[in-house]
């Protein structure tokens, strides 16, 4: 069934990164279904085999962006993919040449690539459903930080200066975070780099104000992209502070909203959805 868009995007051109699947291939549907041509970026990632994270989401993460494309072009959306490593900086400049060579200037920039890592300063090799934890090091620091704190700086570096010098005067930021200020036990550095990724997220948003950019941050609930296993469902049903598990779709219909003309006045927030 064909997606029906919720906000006309029509001329824009959108960079929505980590979109082989989950959050991000739901996003890259729903722009393109809204009429923005899409630039999808992924990294296809053989993980190792946990214990505590359902088969699935290994499967999702080895993809490449065919699948996401196929619901695109059947839906009669414009979109393209490349295979992206965001860890290597020179990667940044490469995507905007190849959006600009298909549909023209990036206007809509989601950030929502992530190098996630399970890692703690406790002496826990698992933590209580089951998924392997590692100790911090510098490993896993370079692991987290390289995607979600410093290639998404880059990116909105990169976003803003070809706003520039393409003479634009709209533009939408938006960032995918989690965690919160006081930290993510088990995912330590994943926490971190995210709040990192706000930080860059909201100077942003003050500084490229009067160019008629927006920037803001989205934070999920729980959103089923094939980790969410039955032992998490549990947990999220018998906390008061987590209402339910979404799907990636849910998260993906905000984030159109942020990327649209409606949500012009909405800027420097972190917006945690439930």
């Amino acid at each position: 069934m064909a997606l029906q868009p919720s906000f006309d995007l029509s001329g824009h051109v959108a960079l929505v990164t980590g979109a082989n699947h989950g959050i991000g291939g739901a996003t890259a549907a729903r722009l393109a279904s809204s009429g923005a041509s899409v630039v999808i970026s992924y990294l296809a990632i053989e993980d190792e085999p946990d214990p505590g994270i359902p088969e699935a989401y290994r499967t999702n993460r080895a993809k490449d962006a065919g699948e996401v494309l196929e619901s695109i072009a059947a839906a009669g959306g414009s979109a393209t993919a490349l295979e992206a490593d965001l860890s290597d900086g020179e990667t940044v400049g490469r995507l905007f040449d190849a959006a600009e060579k298909s549909f023209g200037p990036v206007d809509i920039l989601v950030n929502n690539a992530t190098g996630w890592v399970a890692d703690t300063f406790a002496a826990r090799t698992a933590d209580e459903f089951g998924r392997n934890l590692r100790r911090v090091s510098s490993t896993t620091f370079d692991q987290q930080f390289a995607v979600d704190a410093r290639a998404a700086a880059l990116l909105i570096s990169e976003f803003a200066d070809r706003h520039r010098l393409h003479g634009l005067s709209w533009g939408r930021i938006i960032g995918l975070t989690s965690g919160g200020p006081l930290g993510f036990p088990g995912e330590v550095s994943y926490g971190a780099a995210k709040a990192a990724l706000e930080n860059y997220s909201m100077a942003a948003a003050f500084e490229l104000a009067d160019r008629g950019i927006t920037s803001n941050v989205v934070h999920p609930p729980v959103t089923d992209t094939g980790w969410v296993s039955d032992e998490v469902r549990e947990a999220v049903a018998a906390n008061p502070h987590l209402f339910h598990v979404v799907a990636p779709e849910d998260v993906a219909e905000v984030i159109s909203y942020l990327a649209s003309d409606a949500a012009g006045l909405i800027t420097g927030n972190v917006i945690h959805l439930r």
